[in-house]
């Protein structure tokens, strides 16, 4: 076995079919969309690298079998941020042999030292944007598409290599009740009488631009920068951003809340579930992916759907702001037939976002994901 530093766009094809090849049998795992990840990974395409740098791994054997590979990632804008010196580290995956594990953290490792770095961290992203945490449990449940799926002999190498426990998130499912709650439609009316909030009629990414522009993502800077991690946005992502999610979206899951003076205070972003049509295309679009995922995305009917994105202005936390906005979007569930909502991605430390799933719906279970860290 040797470790090999991707340099080529060859190798990081081969860096990013590995996991499929890894995941091929397992029903549980839902595949990236291959072109995502080409982007996510490409230096010159992903708007991340203005203030991040990164280097990948590939463990091979003398038959240049693939057997594990890694990223390693330092965000020097969170670093500054956070007052620290972290390497990350994600896209690790790894046939179940500890000396692949090892030697793959072991160049990252050492690449991290070699730009003055004193920890190791991961699996975590380039941003808050990237999937990020280890499955700790609840094996035998379909992944969707914004969290994580890892095999479950991934915790011992963790263990073996000396990681400690940094932060946990938690995935919950929902089951959406039969009507707006009324503890939630309570506090929504509170919202619009004293806090004088009212829902933003969007219908399409051209709306979203042309009435809150870019501050659709200054709520979110200001909701998460307290939150484990978080790197502040630059403009370039949010460009970025607005530029490829904006136009996919369904504008019937998308909801903003605005006060008296048409300030943009709260944001939700729901999506349809796409595991299942993700394991049908195999993670690519070509020649016929984009069709299945194009019908799907517009569907009228969907049984479950994801929580993409929700954020809310500090002063607005306690307002009801919440409320408002989920007592706008359920409707919307009871008409596309909506039975279950995947949450994810949620802090365990997260009191008051945890509060509005226990305190307004059936919780069907619980995921535990987990960020590791290692001083260097």
């Amino acid at each position: 076995m040797k470790i090999v530093q991707v340099t080529n766009k060859k190798q990081l094809r081969q860096f990013i079919q590995f996991q499929m090849d890894l995941y091929k049998d397992c029903e549980y795992f839902c595949p990236p969309l291959i072109s995502d990840e080409l982007k996510t990974l490409d230096s010159t395409r992903n708007p991340a690298f203005e203030v991040c740098e990164a280097v990948y791994y590939m463990a091979v054997d003398e038959s240049g079998r693939v057997l594990g590979r890694i990223a390693g990632i330092v965000n020097h804008r969170a670093n500054s941020y956070w007052n620290v010196k972290k390497t990350r580290f994600g896209w690790f995956d790894f046939v179940d042999d500890l000396s692949v594990s090892k030697a793959l953290l072991d160049a990252v490792a050492e690449w991290g030292r070699s730009k003055g770095m004193e920890s190791l961290n991961g699996p975590v992203g380039f941003s808050d944007m990237d999937h990020e945490g280890l499955l700790l449990d609840h094996y035998d449940t379909m992944q969707v598409m914004a969290a994580v799926y890892n095999h479950p002999y991934y915790v011992k190498h963790y263990e073996a290599y000396g990681f400690e426990k940094e932060m946990d998130w938690l995935e919950r499912r929902l089951i959406v009740p039969e009507q707006v709650p009324e503890k939630m439609q309570r506090v929504a009316e509170i919202a619009k009488e004293r806090s004088h909030l009212r829902i933003l009629p969007v219908h399409s990414s051209k709306d979203v631009l042309k009435t809150v522009g870019y501050t659709f993502f200054d709520v979110i800077d200001e909701c998460y920068k307290d939150l484990y991690n978080y790197s502040p946005l630059t403009r370039r992502q949010k460009m970025a951003y607005s530029k490829e999610y904006f136009p996919i979206l369904n504008y019937d899951f998308v909801t903003l809340v605005v006060n008296e003076k048409d300030e943009l205070v709260c944001v939700g972003v729901t999506m349809p579930n796409l595991t299942k049509v993700l394991r049908q295309i195999k993670g690519s679009l070509w020649p016929t992916g984009w069709f299945h995922l194009w019908r799907t995305m517009h569907a009228k009917k969907h049984d479950e759907v994801d929580l993409l994105l929700f954020a809310s202005k500090e002063e607005y936390q306690r307002s009801g702001a919440v409320a408002l906005l989920f007592s706008h979007q359920l409707p919307n569930y009871f008409r596309y037939g909506v039975k279950r909502a995947n949450v994810t991605n949620v802090l365990e430390v997260n009191q008051k976002s945890s509060a509005i799933w226990d305190g307004n719906f059936e919780i069907e279970y619980t995921k535990r994901h987990r960020a590791f860290i290692k001083k260097l």
